[in-house]
């Protein structure tokens, strides 16, 4: 499970939009899930789009499934986008997931450079829209 900026700053950022729950809350809903579905998840979170382009890198190269939240790089990152592709390019399957839905927000909010690319798309059920997408993976 990937996250990228300010996912670190989850239960303080716009809690009205984000929910009240941490970053640290989502990993522990994370891990719980996926123990429940026999799987093991490596929750991760990077303000830096090239810590997360080597962290998709690593997928591939590990054959690892992975649930990606690009968060605000969902808009506007090529790089994200081409690293995504690779995992799906080489038969693993990347759910986006968004906390919030996207189309009910800001217009630039609105296009996904990622989802193109990806298995699917999950958004708008919060913490929620993990759970389901580790259900999709399972």
């Amino acid at each position: 499970m990937l996250n990228g900026p300010n996912l670190s700053r989850l239960g303080t950022r716009e809690p009205e939009v984000y929910g009240s729950a941490t970053l640290a809350d989502l990993t522990s809903a994370v891990q719980a899930w996926a123990a429940e579905r026999g799987l093991e998840a490596d929750v991760r979170q990077t303000d830096d789009e090239a810590v997360l382009i080597g962290w998709l890198h690593e997928a591939v190269e590990s054959r690892c499934d992975v649930v990606l939240n690009p968060a605000a790089f969902t808009h506007y990152s090529y790089a994200l986008r081409d690293a995504a592709a690779q995992v799906t390019g080489a038969h693993l399957r990347l759910i986006e997931v968004h906390l919030t839905n996207p189309y009910a927000r800001e217009t630039f909010r609105h296009h996904s450079v990622i989802g193109p690319v990806a298995t699917g798309t999950i958004a708008g059920f919060a913490l929620d829209s993990y759970r389901l997408a580790l259900a999709a993976l399972t």
